[in-house]
């Protein structure tokens, strides 16, 4: 059986509009480096408008 490793972002609010994930790109390196490879990603929160807030990284 496989075992995965989740790890859960949150998007930085940007003028009221937008969001900013910043630190994805340095956690995907940093579970490379375990042996880890990166499956994809989960939506976990949706705020009323229908934006993604959260998202759990899939390992």
């Amino acid at each position: 059986m496989k075992k995965y490793e989740y790890v859960t972002l949150s998007y930085e609010s940007q003028f009221l509009v937008t969001g900013v994930m910043k630190e994805h790109r340095t956690i995907i390196e940093e579970y490379a480096k375990k042996g880890y490879r990166y499956i994809g990603f989960i939506p976990i929160e949706i705020n009323a408008h229908g934006f993604t807030r959260k998202i759990d990284l899939v390992f």
